[in-house]
């Protein structure tokens, strides 16, 4: 199926930004599942103010249907609902209406629609209290070649607020990109390479036509030692790095360590560290 605008850059962005866990300081999240189909995931994390930020959500999925219906609650008091329906009216269609409300405070509601076939991935995203606000991207595949773009339009005044595009290619061991984001003011490249079945290696180069001169530059990579655990390690020219370990203890519980630290100010008080613990039964 062909990959969202949004995915064009999915692998190497996977490869740079997922499993760092020094990013808090630590997190908990519990998965279980009830015998009726239920999902119920609880979780917790510490922010850099070391204030905690915890949810729980419930989630059903009706096969037969297509219906998805979740439900979550976090404490700061924001209720969130989600209904999803696949296959809407033709195959490859989904819908989905996504609220969020604090009781005496903000209120939320989006209407967004999904196509997805070989060829063409389309996305439209409805915020129906802002703006009204619209949001569409498209994305064409043909023979590992994806090519995307995006535009947001205030309904209100009657202006577009935003674009972009993007262009790939992605094989079974590597992929290239170029994207254009906040107006086709910023640009990026990146690329990502499975050097093995074990090694995975990814750069992205990114450039700010408006604030800056220069370019910014990091690349990861990412070690499996086995089965159920690997190893990452990333680096910018700003400076900051990390490393990153993910152990599976037994099945259904993970570890994930992880620490961060500015390679310029080795002796000051500016590193990060912290962990990751997920149960899932």
């Amino acid at each position: 199926m062909a990959p969202s605008y949004a995915d064009i850059q999915k692998a190497s962005n996977d490869l740079l930004g997922k499993d760092f866990f020094h990013l808090s300081t630590a997190s908990v999240d519990v998965k279980s599942t009830a015998p009726n189909g239920v999902t119920f995931t609880v979780k917790g994390k510490t922010a850099k103010d070391n204030s905690i930020a915890a949810s729980v959500e419930a989630k059903y999925v009706d096969k037969a249907t297509g219906l998805t219906l979740t439900e979550g609650w976090n404490n700061a008091n924001n209720l969130s609902t989600k209904i999803e329906l696949s296959e809407l009216l033709t195959p490859g269609l989904k819908g989905e209406l996504d609220t969020s409300l604090v009781p005496n405070g903000t209120r939320n509601a989006k209407l967004n629609f999904f196509y997805q076939q070989s060829a063409v991935n389309a996305r439209f995203f409805f915020d129906l209290l802002k703006g009204p606000i619209a949001t569409a991207d498209l994305a064409v595949n043909h023979d590992g070649f994806t090519a995307g773009a995006e535009l947001g339009y205030d309904i209100s005044s009657a202006k577009v607020n935003k674009y972009s595009a993007g262009l790939g290619y992605a094989s079974p061991v590597y992929s290239v990109s170029v994207t254009g984001t906040s107006n086709l003011s910023v640009y990026t490249a990146a690329y990502y390479h499975k050097v093995s079945p074990f090694v995975e290696a990814g750069a992205k180069v990114a450039w700010d036509s408006v604030k800056s001169n220069g370019v910014a530059v990091e690349f990861a990579t990412k070690y499996v030692l086995d089965k159920s655990a690997f190893v990452k390690a990333k680096i910018a020219d700003s400076g900051l790095a990390a490393l990153a370990y993910s152990q599976e203890l037994t099945p259904g519980v993970k570890l994930g360590l992880g620490v961060g630290f500015n390679a310029l100010k080795l002796a000051e008080p500016v590193h990060q560290l912290g962990f990751s613990l997920s149960f899932a039964a």
